[in-house]
């Protein structure tokens, strides 16, 4: 999974890749689960940070002192829009290494975990 360009152009990873890169690697992933509470409830993969859009209010301030710029940090929704949105923030915030998970935590369902529900 490689470094986030200077361009700061989105790169978006497949769910098949972030799985693999995931079983394969001990290196440690930031992961951001945007959703929202009651789509968290849900279904949920183990080990996302949940930072719901609506309340981009009460965390966005704190963002830079909860999370590391420069580690390597995977993004998701339910399809992938607005963890789109949420990695072009990010980067204006100054992250260099984001990444959004293309297709969201429905896809994951599909491809990867067909244990994990789909709504």
């Amino acid at each position: 999974m490689s470094a986030q360009s200077s361009s700061q152009s989105l790169i978006q990873v497949s769910v098949e890749e972030f799985a693999r890169y995931r079983a394969e690697t001990s290196e440690t992933l930031q992961l951001l689960d945007v959703r929202e509470p009651q789509e968290v409830e849900i279904a949920y993969i183990e080990g996302f940070q949940v930072f719901p859009l609506s309340e981009f209010a009460e965390w966005s301030d704190r963002i830079q002192t909860q999370l590391d710029p420069h580690q390597a940090t995977i993004v998701l929704c339910h399809h992938g829009v607005r963890s789109a949105q949420m990695c072009q923030w990010l980067m204006q915030q100054g992250f260099t290494n984001v990444k959004n998970l293309a297709g969201g935590i429905d896809a994951y369902s599909i491809t990867v975990d067909n244990s994990i529900p789909r709504y």
